[in-house]
């Protein structure tokens, strides 16, 4: 188990939604350690995507340079597409994310994205399965609970069936001369990497318009 989902767009720019307006927009970035849901990616990370979105609809793809070492190499390559909205304090959502390897790295996931929020607090759930190369196929939920507030955010995520761990994350973004950076100190359990791990985490990427 290693990217389990949407490895997208700095978190920073995961809360603050997809695109305001309709159209395309395109991101890039690199992080100095890639985490997601509390698994370690890859230490120097270039990332980028790009994306549709109108009244709502949304559909895009997102790679990320993984691997190193002993673990492989390549890409990981994503695709989702979904609908998200909000109704005075309340935001909703619902998607679908297919995530793909070009190398040994690791093998395709496939997960129906749910997601609803309240004010500064927003809940996420995936339930999707796991191809896991010559063995049988997995499947696997997770949760994750997220807040934040004038750009401080935190966020408790568990997996359960398959798939069990948990990871805590805490962090500020910001945005300076239309560049976003991110500052975070990550926690994982050992059940879900095999020892506890800490990392603190550093991102710096920019999104803009495609005409």
């Amino acid at each position: 188990m290693k990217a389990l989902a949407r490895a997208g767009i700095f978190f920073s720019l995961l809360l603050a939604g997809a695109t305001a307006n309709a159209g395309w927009s395109g991101n890039i970035g690199w992080q100095s350690d890639y985490y997601f849901r509390g698994i370690f990616q890859k230490s120097s990370s270039a990332q980028g995507g790009i994306d549709f979105e109108h009244n709502g609809f949304y559909v895009g793809t997102w790679a990320a340079d993984v691997g190193g070492g002993s673990t492989g190499d390549g890409l990981e390559i994503d695709y989702y597409v979904g609908y998200g909205g909000e109704a005075g304090d309340f935001s909703y959502g619902i998607g679908y994310t297919g995530y793909t390897y070009t190398g040994d790295f690791d093998d395709t996931y496939q997960e129906i994205n749910l997601s609803a929020g309240f004010s500064f607090v927003t809940l996420d759930i995936a339930l999707g399965e796991y191809d896991n190369f010559d063995g049988p196929k997995l499947d696997y939920e997770f949760y994750s609970m997220t807040a934040e507030y004038n750009g401080f955010w935190g966020q408790y995520g568990t997996f359960d069936n398959d798939f069990d761990g948990d990871y805590w994350q805490v962090g500020y973004g910001t945005t300076i001369s239309e560049i976003d950076f991110g500052l975070s100190l990550l926690y994982s359990d050992k059940t879900l990497v095999g020892t506890s791990e800490e990392a603190l985490i550093f991102s710096i990427g920019k999104t803009f318009d495609i005409q």
